[in-house]
């Protein structure tokens, strides 16, 4: 299986910076010690992707999140599904 990448977009902002702390911990719950996480606040770079939105959320390149923060618990069940 190759390594999970989660991707965190967003500018800094609080609901970015608490997606990406949820995505953490979701990552740690899930036992997914090798998923490397990243977090990208580079407007160019998101726009890029085609996100309109943030904060978002990507696993291996496909966005699942957009607009909208979520709790752990919640990130835990959509990360489960890729």
């Amino acid at each position: 299986m190759s390594k999970i990448i989660v991707e965190v977009f967003g500018p800094g902002c609080a609901k970015c910076k608490a997606l990406k702390h949820n995505a953490e911990e979701a990552l740690e719950k899930l036992g997914w010690n090798d998923a490397e996480l990243r977090y990208i606040t580079n407007v160019e770079e998101y726009i890029e992707r085609g996100i309109a939105s943030t904060p978002a959320l990507a696993v291996n390149g496909k966005v699942i999140l957009s607009g909208k923060y979520l709790p752990t618990d919640n990130l835990v069940e959509l990360l489960q599904k890729y």
